[in-house]
C-alpha cells in the first residue's frame, strides 16, 4: 500500500509523546516544579506509575521490576501515598482532576486490596468527582478479585498487553500468555464494566511473519478490541539490557516491518477500525478515540494519542512525568531514591526542561501534524525546513499550500520523520531512538 523509501527511515526519530522530548531533559530543581504545581490553571490529569509486573519480558523498555520481594514492593506504595499527600496539598483550592490513568510496569501485580486502597487515597487527597480512570493490565497477572476492584472503582478503560498471539514468537520475547487466557481476560473485563478496551500489538518481533501479524489481528478483531495500538519493536539493547536476551539476527530487516505496518495498517482499516495517526485504531461507532480522531479534538501526551484536553498532567510515582504548560518534569527514576526524597515530604524532581515560546510553538505544530496530518506553518519556520522537507513533497508525501503543510496519504509512514524536522534539539542530540516504521 504505501511505497517503501529506505533513504528517509534511515535516521531513528522520537516518538514525540511531548516537545521537547525527555532525550533533551536537563537538571530541574524541585522550587520549580513546585511552582508549577502550585500555579496550575485548568483541568488536570493524573499518571500513576507502577514500576512492578509479576513477570518482566525481554523487550520491555519501561521503568519496572518484578514485584516478588513483598516488601519492596510495600514500601513503594507507603511512598507512592506520601507522594499523594505533597502533590495534592500544593494544587490550588478547586482544582479539578478529570482523568486518572494508572500504567507502570503493571498496575494489577498489586493486590487487589492494595489498589483499592490507592484509589481511596487518591479520591480523597484530590477530591476526585466521578474522574475517568483508565488502566494497563498484564492478562498473566488478571484475577477474578481483580476484576471486582475494577467494577467497583468504575473503571471504563483498560488496556491489555498482548503483543502477539503467535506462540514462537511468545517465547522470543518472553511474554506466553495462550488465547484462552486472553479471552478470559476480555470476559472478566466487560462483565466488570469496561467499555473501551485496547490491545498492545507488535510488528517486527523474533521469527515473525507476516502471517502471524495478520493472524493476531484476526483475532483481536474477533475478541471485539475497541483500540489497538500497534507498534514496531524497538530493539536497542545498548539502552535497554534486558534485551540482550533476544537475537537481533532473528529479527525482520526494515524493509520486512515496513511491509509489516503497511499490513497492519490496510488489515484494520478495511476491518472496521478508524485510523487514529499511524500506530493507532479505533472502532468509529462509540469509542472517544475515534471521535476525537474523526472530530479534530485528538492530542498527543506521555501516554500517547489521546482524546484528554487537560492542560495539565501531573505524574505520581518513580520516573513520572509531570507536563505543564511552560514546563516538563520527570520523578526520580530510582525507586529508593524516590522512597527517600517523598518520605521527607519532598517532591521527587529529578530532571525535566523548560518550554520556551518556541518550543510550545514547534511542539504545537508536531502534534498537529501527529494528530491531524496537517498544520498551518508560519513563513520564516517554512523557510527554514523547507530544504529538508523537499525529498517528501518530490516523492508525493507530502505538500504545502498557502502555508498549510499537509501529509499525503502516502506519506503517513513518515509523519514521525516529517515531524522531526521541526525539532531543532534532535539536530545535535545524540540519544537514540527507534525506527520511525
Amino acid at each position: 500500500m504505501w511505497h517503501y523509501h529506505p533513504d528517509l527511515l534511515a535516521v531513528p526519530v522520537p516518538r514525540y509523546t511531548s516537545f521537547p522530548t525527555a532525550a533533551e531533559f536537563g537538571a530541574l530543581q524541585p522550587a520549580d516544579h513546585r511552582k508549577a504545581i502550585e500555579a496550575v490553571s485548568g483541568d488536570v490529569s493524573l499518571y500513576v506509575h507502577i514500576p512492578f509486573c509479576e513477570k518482566i519480558c525481554f523487550y520491555c523498555g519501561c521503568n519496572t521490576g518484578t514485584s516478588g520481594r513483598q516488601a519492596r514492593l510495600h514500601a513503594y506504595l507507603d511512598a507512592l501515598h506520601r507522594e499523594i499527600q505533597t502533590v495534592s496539598a500544593l494544587l490550588p483550592s478547586g482544582t479539578q482532576v478529570r482523568r486518572v490513568s494508572f500504567g507502570g510496569g503493571s498496575p494489577n501485580a498489586l493486590s487487589p486490596m492494595d489498589f483499592a486502597r490507592l484509589v481511596d487515597a487518591l479520591t480523597a487527597q484530590f477530591g476526585l468527582t466521578d474522574p475517568i480512570f483508565s488502566i494497563e493490565l498484564d492478562p498473566r497477572s488478571m484475577s477474578d478479585e481483580w476484576a471486582g476492584v475494577i467494577q467497583a472503582v468504575g473503571i471504563e478503560r483498560a488496556s491489555l498487553g498482548v503483543q502477539t498471539f503467535a506462540a514462537h514468537c511468545q517465547q522470543a520475547i518472553g511474554r506466553v500468555q495462550g488465547e484462552d487466557l486472553i479471552l478470559r481476560t476480555v470476559d472478566q473485563l466487560r462483565d466488570a464494566g469496561v467499555t473501551s478496551l485496547n490491545f498492545d500489538l507488535m510488528y517486527g518481533l523474533p521469527d515473525q511473519t507476516r502471517e502471524d501479524l495478520t493472524d493476531t489481528l484476526h483475532r483481536t478483531r474477533v475478541l471485539g478490541a475497541d483500540r489497538v495500538s500497534l507498534f514496531g519493536y524497538a530493539h536497542v539493547p545498548h539502552i535497554v539490557p534486558r534485551q540482550k536476551v533476544i537475537d537481533g539476527d532473528r529479527l525482520p530487516d526494515q524493509e520486512e516491518r515496513f511491509a509489516m505496518a503497511s499490513l497492519g495498517y490496510a488489515y484494520l482499516c478495511t476491518h472496521g477500525y478508524t485510523p487514529v495517526g499511524f500506530d493507532h485504531f479505533a472502532k468509529p461507532g462509540g469509542d472517544p478515540l475515534a471521535h476525537a480522531a474523526l472530530g479534530g479534538g485528538l492530542h498527543r501526551n506521555f501516554q500517547g494519542f489521546t482524546d484528554d484536553d487537560a492542560p495539565n498532567l501531573i505524574g505520581l510515582g518513580a520516573s513520572a512525568i509531570s507536563s505543564f504548560p511552560d514546563l516538563h518534569v520527570q520523578n526520580e527514576k530510582n525507586a529508593g531514591r524516590y522512597r527517600m526524597r517523598v518520605s521527607q515530604g519532598a517532591l521527587a524532581t529529578a530532571n525535566g526542561v523548560r518550554r520556551t515560546a518556541q518550543d510550545r510553538y514547534r511542539g504545537a505544530v508536531i502534534e498537529r501534524l501527529l494528530c491531524h496530518g496537517h498544520a498551518r506553518i508560519g513563513a520564516c519556520l517554512l523557510a527554514e525546513v523547507h530544504p529538508r522537507l523537499a525529498p517528501f513533497i518530490e516523492r508525493g508525501l507530502a505538500s504545502v499550500d498557502e502555508g498549510w503543510l499537509s501529509i499525503l496519504p502516502d506519506g503517513l509512514p513518515y509523519a514521525r520523520t516529517i515531524a522531526a524536522l521541526f525539532d531543532t534539539y534532535r539536530q545535535d542530540s545524540q540519544r537514540r531512538f527507534s525506527s520511525a516504521v
